[in-house]
């Protein structure tokens, strides 16, 4: 483009809202334009070159002697053609080529109890096999059409990003085989990122070598939910060109997926799923009997049984990795996700924070979604501002804007803050009073005097939400402050910390957290859960003896959420949460000695906040 040209075209976009500027028809750009920082759109995002490739990744994970290929397409300017470099935008997913019908796990079986025998969960092998052989004739199989971001193609495109899809390993048109956040899965995602940086090669379908001789190398990785795991997973091996990610309602480790301190818990709405049941979903690579005992292996050793943390899922663990990542952090999350819920985003932030990661947080109040269907002029300005920044290298002043956006509870109103969780928080204890059956007090002093016990009986068929809805049950304690005075705010994680016996050698634990309102509604604000059995390690499984009275954690899932003034904050403890732990049959019986429980809060002012509020 001649200077005066591009000056007119700067000029007129200039004039226009940020985040709102159409794409300029006609205007043969020959390189991106910025304005308050932002990418502006200047390329026609039809005006397109397409190309598909298999990319060489140094794992051989369906074991056929060859290095697995990751089938790869990419949509550029044609002004790349011409000359042009531009940084990626690089979407990584399982499920562009759909998925198959995959039974789930049966839930409702007993616990697991050290040295007795019994029928827990009978899947072996020869069944895992039968089953996958049923599920053959369902299977979607690889995407025949080109894929695309019906929400994001246009969009980044038209800024001056490159965007390159690729399916994971066992997907679609890649070889290799799912294992559901294995090190295959990222070996197979990072080889994206070392092809487009020269480190890796690509052939394409005829076989002739393909060079990214069009990219600057600069890279920016993101996604929802599994399509948002992988930047995390790619991230944490530190490979270089990876520059920044925006990972979305995203797994951080996949332990805390599936399990909760050694229980096994379900994602919300996905009762009965795990890794093995994951990975035969993704199965869509034409092959359909290489993988079979990749994923057998996956079933087994994922360890319904006893719930224990092991050197499987500490392969999927990326918190661990934190220290490795190089690339810029932009963490988004539902407040609301129950899904991939919240504690994944949470460890995940505060591991980078630790490690001096650049980082910043989106919370908002719905669910598995993402924000771009909330907000999305904000949302749009806030990502293209991140990418332009750290994969264009414009200094727009990002790194230096609050760490933290959230969506209050009207989700009209947004507040930005210097860091989450919010400053100013600290650790603030309640303690539960006598009357749990019916409704005790929860109060800031402690029970004095002897052991105080307090007893409930597990009904896994009862839903929680009527249990906290419950004049009285056999089957929940439930202990509530005053009414508050003032409006209160937790930002972060509460915990429980209990003194607790049983009548059997095994139970779910379950801790909720509730906001009654004035006409006595009531919404659960968070929730956890753990196996006592794992009260000292969610690695090591230790038998619990009936009658023993023990101290057993629950870490309840982080949250940022304000009790509006009038409204009582509430604990109530039950065993088995109908939605997400196993269900064994009703019965089983729990006691708690109040004189030695303490609920902690995360209090934004304190024990202060608390005290002016509830006390």
């Amino acid at each position: 483009m001649k200077a005066a040209r591009r000056a007119a075209v700067v000029a007129a976009l200039a004039t226009l809202p940020l985040g709102l500027v159409p794409a300029v028809a006609g205007a043969a750009v020959e390189g991106p334009v910025f304005v308050g920082g932002e990418a502006q759109p200047v390329f026609d995002p039809k005006d397109v070159v397409r190309e598909s490739v298999w990319v060489r990744a140094p794992v051989d994970s369906d074991r056929d002697g060859r290095d697995d290929e990751v089938y790869t397409e990419v949509v550029r300017q044609k002004a790349t053609d011409r000359g042009l470099k531009v940084p990626v935008v690089f979407f990584n997913s399982p499920y562009f080529s759909g998925g198959n019908d995959v039974a789930n796990h049966d839930v409702d079986v007993e616990l697991y109890v050290p040295n007795r025998k019994g029928g827990y969960d009978k899947r072996d092998g020869s069944l895992l096999k039968a089953q996958a052989d049923e599920r053959i004739a369902a299977a979607v199989g690889p995407n025949p059409g080109p894929i695309t971001s019906g929400r994001y193609e246009a969009y980044f495109v038209a800024r001056g990003f490159a965007m390159v899809y690729a399916e994971s390993l066992g997907t679609g048109k890649s070889t290799g085989c799912p294992t559901s956040g294995g090190h295959n899965e990222t070996i197979g995602s990072r080889s994206v990122v070392d092809w487009l940086n020269g480190r890796t090669t690509a052939r394409d379908a005829a076989g002739a070598d393909v060079k990214a001789t069009w990219t600057t190398g600069k890279v920016g990785m993101m996604g929802v939910s599994y399509n948002g795991t992988l930047p995390n997973a790619v991230a944490a091996t530190g490979v270089e060109g990876l520059e920044a990610i925006v990972p979305i309602a995203a797994i951080s480790s996949w332990y805390d997926y599936y399990r909760a301190d050694g229980a096994v818990v379900a994602p919300g709405t996905f009762q009965g799923e795990d890794l093995d049941v994951l990975a035969e979903y993704v199965y869509t690579r034409e092959d359909r009997e290489v993988c079979k005992p990749v994923i057998a292996d996956v079933a087994a050793r994922q360890d319904r049984v006893t719930g224990d943390y092991s050197p499987f899922w500490d392969e999927r663990n990326y918190v661990k990795d934190a220290h490795k990542v190089r690339a810029a952090v932009l963490a988004v999350h539902g407040l609301s996700d129950w899904n991939v819920k919240v504690k994944q985003v949470s460890q995940w932030y505060e591991a980078l924070k630790r490690n001096g990661v650049e980082h910043k947080i989106w919370l908002h109040q719905s669910g598995h979604t993402d924000p771009d269907t909330l907000r999305s002029v904000e949302w749009r300005r806030t990502v293209n501002r991140w990418f332009s920044h750290y994969l264009h290298g414009i200094d727009n002043g990002v790194e230096r804007e609050p760490k933290s956006t959230i969506q209050r509870e009207d989700k009209v109103t947004w507040t930005d803050e210097a860091e989450w969780p919010a400053p100013g928080t600290a650790k603030a204890r309640v303690h539960p009073w006598a009357g749990g059956p019916t409704k005790g007090a929860l109060r800031l002093q402690q029970v004095p005097g002897r052991p105080v016990v307090e007893s409930l009986r597990d009904d896994a068929s009862v839903l929680p939400e009527d249990l906290v809805d419950a004049p009285a049950s056999v089957n929940r304690l439930s202990y509530a402050t005053r009414p508050a005075s003032e409006p209160l705010r937790f930002s972060g994680t509460a915990r429980v910390d209990l003194a607790i016996s049983f009548d059997r050698p095994a139970a779910n634990v379950t801790a909720l957290l509730v906001d009654r309102a004035p006409d006595g509604t009531s919404h659960i604000i968070t929730r956890g859960w753990t196996d006592p059995q794992n009260r000292t390690s969610p690695s090591r499984t230790k038998a619990i003896t009936p009658g023993e009275r023990y101290k057993v954690e629950v870490e309840l899932e982080p949250n940022d959420y304000v009790v509006p003034a009038g409204h009582s904050v509430e604990f109530v403890l039950i065993s088995s949460d109908h939605d997400y732990t196993l269900r064994p049959a009703p019965g089983a019986g729990l006691s708690i000695d109040l004189t030695s429980t303490t609920v902690e809060l995360p209090v934004v002012g304190g024990t202060q906040a608390l005290r002016r509020s509830v006390g």
